[in-house]
């Protein structure tokens, strides 16, 4: 009933959002330095297109799109699972450290792929593996260092911007480590390029987001219940503690996941969530998906323009969000009295 309810409510905004998606997905695929018409790709996926168009659409465009959509919607997710629990619209797993502790994870496994060889250590398959390490070493260091006497969400954001700072401090150290060439890769990398722009990549993440959503979406009347003081939940029955480490096991999962895969992409978890709360109210049944439409948009959108925007360079689509996040952030913080969860 209540999934319902919070349906009827927003299908508007994922009305909207699902056609934007829909727009940006075909202008995107027939946009970059081998253009091909509407027309042409409509040919091509009833199987009547040229080899270099099925070429440039089958292996080089549509595995890169479907991998900005999946991330887009995983990180969206995750950032709206972190500003419930700290109750602050400014959580977000980039600020946190999530991300960042994903990303020491995954440089940390790029540099022991070059140092011993491995064909393990390159697969796709194997880098989200190494990523989540990060993400939840990271987030258990947080809920540690946060607790005292139970956890105050505010105490928990403040702990979360300390090991940010720690991990860039740490992966700074080890890129110096690197030689050249794959002290440029990993540069590239965490600036949130979309470097694993093939079907591997999607085969690889895509377990990962089809299995946590769900996990997500089944936890919106638990995150509803968390936006009031802790005696109201517990009144109800509902083990806070227990909950809320759940939830940021699930967040950091979501986050580190798509980090291992899309890189440090920073902004779409404060965005997505604040404007799905804007535009949809704070209801977690409808801000949940809401949030995952805006932020698979936001990160298709940004892909099409990092990599047609100074052609044929191609902008990491990280760089991209964050010209669109850092003025929204400063827009947010000069224009609101209150960052909590009710500004």
């Amino acid at each position: 009933m209540e999934w319902k309810q919070a349906f009827h409510q927003s299908k508007f905004w994922l009305l909207s959002f699902m056609l934007l998606i829909i727009a940006v997905f075909f202008l995107s695929l027939s946009t970059g330095i081998i253009p091909i018409s509407i027309k042409e790709i409509v040919t091509t996926f009833k199987g009547n297109g040229t080899p270099q168009q099925e070429l440039v659409l089958y292996q080089l465009r549509l595995p890169r799109m479907v991998i900005a959509l999946l991330i887009g919607a995983g990180i969206a997710l995750s950032g709206a699972i972190l500003q419930g629990l700290s109750r602050n619209s400014l959580a977000d797993p980039g600020i946190l450290g999530i991300n960042a502790g994903a990303g020491l994870a995954v440089v940390f496994c790029m540099f022991l792929f070059r140092q011993s060889n491995s064909s393990l250590l390159a697969s796709p398959f194997f880098l989200p593996v190494f990523a989540l390490i990060g993400a939840l070493t990271i987030a258990f260091l947080i809920y540690f260092f946060s607790w005292k006497n139970g956890i105050e969400p505010g105490r928990l954001l403040l702990m979360g911007l300390g090991f940010n700072a720690l991990c860039g401090a740490l992966l700074i150290i080890l890129q110096l480590k690197m030689d050249p060439k794959d002290f440029q890769q990993a540069t590239i990398w965490l600036t949130g390029s979309i470097w694993g722009a093939q079907w591997p990549y999607v085969w690889a993440l895509l377990p990962w987001i089809v299995i946590l959503t769900p996990i997500a979406f089944l936890k919106a009347r638990t995150m509803n219940l968390l936006q009031f003081s802790e005696t109201i939940p517990h009144g109800l029955g509902l083990k806070v503690e227990s909950e809320r480490r759940l939830l940021l096991c699930l967040s950091a999962a979501l986050a580190g996941s798509c980090v291992a895969v899309g890189g440090g992409i920073a902004f779409v978890g404060l965005l997505a969530p604040h404007l799905a709360r804007r535009l949809n109210g704070p209801n977690y049944f409808s801000l949940l998906p809401v949030s995952a439409f805006i932020g698979a948009f936001l990160l298709l959108l940004a892909d099409m323009i990092g990599k047609n925007l100074l052609s044929p360079a191609d902008v990491p689509v990280g760089i991209v969000i964050s010209v669109i996040g850092a003025p929204y952030l400063i827009y947010m913080l000069l224009t609101r009295k209150n960052v909590g969860m009710n500004s």
